[in-house]
């Protein structure tokens, strides 16, 4: 997860109140906790009159649904209000559904699981603005070393990671290069927490501390830890810590400081040996980005200036 992009347009004037998500503990591992907006997902047979259902592999047209892997922790990306799943990735989703003839069914479970979860079976893809990296394609750990079979992304949205803090900045971090021995909250597995890792190594070879990096199980728990002043500074994709600043405690817990770092497309990942599913997302993805579907999607979050000019496959470095 992560993303650069010029400052946004207020979020605050188009996003619906969602103060009370913002703290969510953990979500049990792949347990259902809402579906997207577009119906049950109880299975629409292998029918359809939507342009591309054809294109569809055989199993997923006759479920008549796409199973989705998803950590709905990411307020405005994904995220838990009123027992659904919600935000950006459902939305553009909802978009795709018209276009395949199929549901998406959201599921939630913590995001280092996820492609776990998509490479057993489970999920048939997952969206959960999960970073399109070349590691993450060839299946290797952050040590470079083979522990999967890699994923193809269908990349649909850019992102980078950013630096927030207490609202104030009590401790005075103007930028990623003050977290030199300091403790930095991040969430584990994901590719902020790479960032810092990163940066942790630069502040050694400059003959400074390393960054003292805690990582969560969950994003809720790293702000927590910020917010209660245990760690100087969290790191996250810039839309989430956008939303965070505006929303949690009216604005009064967070701010961001820095520019936004590393900036990369988002993916839906979809397994290796499932390229007709894979085509079929593209395929999809262009039509909605052509038809302004996708930019709808997009502009009700306040997440527009995230958008993709055209559907790409593993563009990601």
């Amino acid at each position: 997860m992560a993303a650069r992009i010029p400052t946004r347009r207020t979020i605050a004037a188009v996003l619906a109140t969602t103060t009370a998500t913002l703290l969510l503990g953990a979500c049990g591992d792949r347990t259902e906790a809402g579906r997207s907006a577009g119906g049950s997902g109880s299975g629409g047979g292998a029918k359809s009159d939507a342009p591309l259902f054809a294109e569809l592999p055989a199993d997923i047209r006759q479920a008549g649904v796409i199973k989705v892997g998803t950590d709905a922790t990411y307020a405005p990306m994904e995220f838990t209000e009123n027992g659904r799943i919600v935000g950006v990735d459902p939305d553009i989703a909802e978009a795709l559904g018209k276009q395949l003839g199929v549901k998406f069914v959201f599921t939630s479970g913590t995001f280092d699981s996820l492609i776990t979860s998509l490479n057993s079976g489970r999920q048939d893809i997952v969206m959960s603005s999960m970073s399109d990296t070349v590691a993450r394609q060839q299946g290797l750990d952050d040590k470079g070393q083979k522990t999967g079979n890699g994923v193809d992304f269908v990349d649909y949205f850019v992102a980078g990671s950013v630096v927030y803090v207490q609202k104030g900045n009590p401790q005075q971090i103007r930028s990623i290069a003050d977290l030199c021995g300091r403790k930095t909250a991040v969430q584990r597995g994901t590719t902020f927490e790479d960032v810092v890792k990163t940066r942790s190594k630069e502040c050694e070879a400059a003959g400074k501390p390393a960054v003292s990096i805690e990582s969560f199980p969950t994003d809720a728990e790293a702000q927590t830890r910020v917010r209660a002043g245990g760690a100087v500074a969290g790191v996250n994709d810039y839309p989430v810590a956008a939303y965070l600043a505006l929303k949690t405690d009216g604005g009064n817990a967070f701010e961001i400081v820095g520019n936004q770092i590393e900036a990369g497309p988002f993916g839906m990942a979809v397994a290796k040996d499932r390229t007709a599913l894979r085509d079929a997302l593209k395929a999809a993805l262009a039509a909605i980005i052509e038809d302004g579907s996708y930019k709808k999607a997009l502009d009700k979050w306040g997440a527009g200036t995230g958008a993709v000019a055209s559907a790409n496959v593993n563009a990601g470095s």
